[in-house]
């Protein structure tokens, strides 16, 4: 896939900022540098996101690459078994997340907020009752709202990137595991980022 939306030309301040964290400039943020408005605010939003802290960062990323892996987004992949390193999540664990469902590395816990991810991401969505009470009863509020928050923008990036024909950068290449492919995908299978 290539980029169906040209990358526009960062401030000189934001390019350097970027490659001095990452290593790269994110795809994402050069093509909705097109509208620099919306890239701003994106990126505050980003950052809060990321301040956010009442759900358990680990079950946020798994969740937003069990989206991620629904969609077809293989740069959200990508960034988020990157991100999975950097946390110190189970890398083995993190590898099988877009075919959890085949999977015995997780807990019931982990379990429902794959489901919950994947039932959000559904169009229409399918959350049930009873997984959300499973959730509510393992998380409590404040923490079942915020990673609910987080799957949604979550599929925001995953469907504006996807859309956008962006696809992974190699950040997942430090990874000693591969990630797994999507099992049983209807739609274009997300090929191993590492």
């Amino acid at each position: 896939m290539t980029l169906r939306v040209p990358k526009a030309e960062l401030p000189a301040e934001l390019r350097a900022t970027m490659l001095q964290q990452l290593g790269a400039v994110p795809e994402p943020v050069e093509v909705l540098w097109n509208q620099p408005q919306l890239a701003a605010a994106n990126q505050e939003f980003s950052a809060k996101v990321g301040t956010w802290d009442a759900a358990d960062a680990g079950l946020k990323t798994f969740a937003h690459m069990a989206v991620a892996a629904q969609v077809g987004c293989s740069w959200c992949l990508d960034v988020n078994y990157f991100q999975a390193l950097n946390q110190n999540l189970d890398l083995a664990k993190a590898s099988q997340v877009p075919r959890w469902r085949q999977s015995e590395v997780f807990t019931p816990l982990e379990r429902d907020v794959l489901a919950y991810a994947e039932a959000m991401t559904n169009t229409p969505p399918t959350v049930t009752d009873e997984l959300s009470k499973s959730l509510l009863d393992h998380l409590g509020p404040a923490a079942l709202v915020e990673l609910t928050v987080f799957i949604g923008f979550a599929n925001f990036a995953a469907r504006c990137n996807t859309a956008h024909g962006i696809t992974s950068q190699g950040y997942s290449d430090a990874c000693e595991i591969p990630l797994a492919s999507r099992a049983g995908n209807a739609g274009a299978d997300v090929a191993s980022t590492a």
